[in-house]
Parts: C-alpha cells; structure tokens; sequence
C-alpha cells in the first residue's frame, strides 16, 4: 500500500511510510483524521484481500458492494454512486508482443471528498505513472482527487492506444501473409488475432459511455477540469472507432483467407482431374488390347504394339495441351 498527500493550494505532496510494519494501516488512518481542508489523499492498493481492505473500507465509509467489487476484479468499466463516494472500474490493457497476446488487468477507482482510492488488479500498473505525471504536473494535483481520477484514465486510455498501434502492425503483417503468394494455411493466427482484438474491444467500448458524463462536470467538481476529460474521451473514442474497424477488417481478412483456401483446393482438384484424364488414354487403349481376344487383328500387326504407343502419347499430348492452355495444369 501507499498513500501521498497532496496540497491542493501548491500541489506540494507528502508521502507516507506504509510499511509491513503496519498492517492494520494504523499510520495511514491516524494521517487521513489529521487531514487539513486544502488536502486530500490518494492511496494505492495492489491487488489487496478482502481483510486488507475492511478496515480502510470501513473509515472512508465505502460501500460494501463496491468493495467486493474491488477484491474481485471481474467487473465491466462502469461507474457507481455510493453518497459521496463515486466508484468507477475501468479495464487496464496492454500487448505482449512475444505472444502477440493482449492482456487484461483491472483498476477500481473510489473518490471522496477528500480522497482517492485506487485498488489495482494485474501485472501492468497505471498508477505508478499517473503518480508521476501528478508529480510532474502540480496544477493536476490543485483539483483534488477528481485530479487523481483524470490523471489514471489518461494513462489507461494512453495505453489503450498504443496497444492498438501494436495490434495494428500484426494484422497488417496477417494481410501481407493472407494476399501472398504462398499457400500458408493462416486460419488459426488470423481467429487468435480476433479473439484478442474482441478482448480488446470488450475492455475500451463500454468505457465510452462510462467517460461521456465526466466531459460535461459534476457540481462538485472544479468546471477547468471538464477540458482535460474531453481530451480522454475524444482518444478514447477515436481508439474505440479503430478496436471495431479492425474486427470488421479481421472479419474481412477472414472471409478472403477462406475464399483463398477454397481456390487451392479447386486448383488442386483441376489438376488432380486434368491429370487423371490424361492417364485415362492410355489406360483405356492398354486395357482394351489386354483382353486378348483371339480375333483381334491388330494383335498379329507387325506395327500394332507401336501404333498403340503412338495413340497412347498422342492423345495424352493433347490433353495435357489443352488443360495447360486453360490453365488446370
């Protein structure tokens, strides 16, 4: 756990010590009752236990359901109203590109009148640099904790979009493969690169409407904060336009990859078939003289073994002929 105390008149910031030491967060609680009117708390929680949380929970005066929702972690990005407490979940995202996997994490995010809360799920930590860009960026900490809130959407709709960028760049290398010449069967990496893109699409598209009421302010919110919420809902949906395009594309690609495999399997049934009719000559004239019937003139033809030769050659030469002129060979 950590816990910063922000001045909302300079921005300045106190950091407390949160160590093993304190468990039941005894040092964390007596700073927040000491806390002056132009202050406010921010305190980070790495996915926590239930017990961790109680005692917290308990002094901010959190609602029960939002902190089971919190020790979860399986929630949609919503945003919930509980008295003077506002809750919003929002997906965290980012892409492995070792695997070509896009991966999923999750941050609750709790404000109050004079705190911000945020319990974090997952191996990618969108805090961390929030927390910084708050360092760096004093005027952001003078909002108070509707500042801390901005500050964790930017760098999780910030991540969003360069994880699309990423995911870009595969499925264009895929339309590269998928309109190559060569005969790779892609089916598999191109419904593994949708899976992923639908995962993605699940964590950015139901954040849009969850933003939208934050670029209008709130009435107990600072109205110069409104600006800096529409920034990150105009990337975010700009991001949530490009996720649904390359799903349809994938699609797309899917559909043309199939299209591809089925013209495979007729050129290689053309060929089967061109080449199964030029053995067919041969084997029909080898088959008809193989009856050894005992009036069969040209079997006493001093030219008839090589009459039969020359049909059989002809008119397999002129089928392969036609079927190269028709393109099945």
């Amino acid at each position: 756990m950590e816990c910063v105390i922000y001045q909302e008149q300079t921005g300045e910031c106190e950091r407390i010590d949160c160590g093993e030491a304190d468990p039941g967060c005894q040092v964390t609680l007596d700073r927040l009752a000491d806390l002056k009117p132009d202050e406010f708390a921010w305190i980070r929680l790495d996915e926590p236990r239930q017990e961790e949380l109680r005692r917290l929970a308990e002094y901010l005066k959190l609602h029960p359901l939002a902190v089971e929702d919190a020790v979860q972690a399986h929630q949609r990005p919503k945003q919930e109203r509980y008295g003077d407490v506002l809750a919003v979940a929002v997906k965290t995202l980012w892409f492995v590109e070792r695997t070509a996997d896009v991966e999923t994490g999750e941050v609750m995010i709790f404000l109050g009148p004079s705190f911000a809360l945020t319990v974090r799920h997952g191996a990618n930590d969108p805090t961390a640099e929030a927390a910084r860009r708050l360092a760096d960026q004093p005027d952001m900490a003078r909002l108070g904790p509707v500042g801390v809130l901005h500050a964790v959407t930017d760098v999780v709709v910030d991540a969003y979009a360069e994880a699309a960028a990423q995911v870009r760049t595969d499925l264009t290398e895929l339309e590269r493969c998928v309109f190559s010449p060569a005969r790779d069967d892609l089916t598999e990496r191109i419904y593994s690169l949708k899976r992923e893109v639908v995962e993605f699409r699940d964590a950015v598209g139901p954040l849009v409407p969850v933003m939208q009421p934050f670029t209008t302010g709130r009435d107990d919110w600072p109205r110069h904060v409104v600006p800096y919420f529409r920034d990150v809902a105009d990337h975010l949906t700009r991001t949530d336009t490009e996720v649904r395009a390359m799903d349809d594309l994938l699609a797309s690609v899917l559909d043309a990859h199939l299209a591809k495999v089925g013209t495979w399997q007729n050129d290689d049934m053309r060929r089967i078939s061109a080449w199964a009719a030029i053995f067919a000559i041969p084997t029909m004239v080898a088959g008809l003289y193989g009856m050894n019937f005992s009036h069969m003139p040209e079997l006493d033809w001093r030219y008839g073994y090589p009459c039969a030769l020359a049909v059989m050659a002809l008119g397999s030469g002129l089928l392969y002929r036609a079927f190269r002129r028709n393109g099945w060979l």
